[in-house]
């Protein structure tokens, strides 16, 4: 007598080593997707920073040398800067060619301020170099731990704070120094203006 077909114990082996199988997978999908995210966000922090770091080297490339009113008329010089340590604003400058595509009644002059809040670097420009209020920040770096600034001066000399004594004197360079959550410390040198 032929017989045709499979045992229960062939059936119950071949379920076995198919369950092995989709179980392995299962965890080797979910191990690739775990990583990519784990990629993309480091990939993400990575951007941010390089952002950053394109924003700070235009705008400080572009200083000029223009003193400007603060929002009360207030005489402020061209160039402030802070170390960083427990300050809210840290630079505030005015910078050159500002784009201005719509031909807008404006300036290529722009003021530009970069504050830390809650832990985000932000960026906020102005509309007007003189007396205008600020726009809308922009977050640059987010999760900032620590930041520090120093400039350097025509003598070579490192300072933690810009204040000349001439409102037009800009700093040679400005070195910032800056540890996030989930991109550790990172180093930065920027040419400030005409140093260039």
């Amino acid at each position: 007598m032929r017989r045709n077909g499979f045992t229960l114990i062939e059936l119950l082996v071949a379920l076995t080593i198919f369950g092995m199988l989709a179980a392995a997978g299962v965890g080797l999908l979910s191990f690739s997707v775990r990583a990519q995210e784990v990629a993309d966000e480091r990939l993400h922090r990575l951007a941010e920073l390089r952002r950053a770091g394109a924003l700070l080297t235009a705008d400080l490339a572009q200083a000029a040398p223009r003193p400007h009113r603060d929002e009360a008329g207030a005489a402020r010089p061209a160039f402030e800067g802070t170390s960083g340590q427990g300050d809210r604003l840290l630079l505030s400058l005015v910078r050159r060619g500002w784009d201005n595509p719509e031909e807008a009644s404006r300036s290529t002059l722009q003021k530009v301020q970069y504050r830390l809040s809650g832990g985000r670097l932000e960026r906020v420009g102005h509309l007007h170099v003189d007396g205008a209020p600020a726009l809308a920040p922009l977050a640059v770096v987010t999760g900032v731990r620590t930041l520090r600034l120093r400039y350097r001066d025509r003598e070579g000399n490192w300072r933690d704070r810009w204040d000349p004594t001439q409102p037009t004197q800009l700093p040679l360079a400005v070195e910032l120094v800056i540890d996030t959550e989930a991109g550790g410390r990172l180093r930065q040198l920027f040419l400030v203006g005409a140093a260039i």
